[in-house]
């Protein structure tokens, strides 16, 4: 799924999908925990209730970003040297489509383990928190399978010179 007659997008793929994680979380935390709040990081165990719990919540909320944020320097980083190889195609669709792959997969897991297993907090904190959940879950897949369709879209025959002379994958 990588080689694009010749050319290595594995490199791309994997930076472009540990960007969709770190900004898929960024979307996670500020819609959903700071502009909406429907949820922080520990809100199903220290509902915010008192000012204590609040700021449980508001530090595991930081601890949360600093990581998203280091997975999308992490994803940047990866990208920057992925683009300075010959051999690794610059294609929008595989960008895009990783990116997407990415996004889907950090919901997933953070649907399934934070909301499902762990408890620790959900989509919306009341008392019918499961359709919202499971929606959650559901989008997350859909985004995965979008992610995977424009990354398999861009696999055959896509390859043209650019003027410089560098081979590059057509995008979209």
């Amino acid at each position: 799924m990588t080689s694009i007659s010749g050319q290595d997008r594995g490199p791309l793929i994997a930076a472009s999908i540990l960007l969709g994680i770190g900004l898929g979380g960024f979307v996670d935390g500020i819609v959903f925990h700071q502009i909406f709040q429907l949820h922080n990081m520990l809100s199903a165990k220290y509902p915010v209730t008192s000012l204590l719990n609040a700021e449980v919540n508001m530090f595991w909320d930081g601890v949360f970003h600093a990581m998203t944020w280091l997975t999308t320097l992490l994803g940047l980083v990866m990208l920057w040297r992925a683009l300075g190889r010959k051999e690794v195609p610059h294609c929008t669709r595989t960008f895009a489509g990783s990116m997407v792959l990415g996004w889907g997969a950090f919901n997933l897991v953070e649907g399934l383990i934070d909301h499902q297993l762990l408890g620790i907090h959900h989509v919306v904190e009341n008392g019918n928190h499961l359709l919202w959940d499971l929606t959650f879950i559901a989008c997350s897949v859909l985004l995965i399978a979008i992610g995977w369709a424009l990354i398999r879209s861009n696999e055959r025959g896509n390859v043209r010179v650019s003027p410089g002379g560098m081979r590059r994958a057509r995008s979209m």
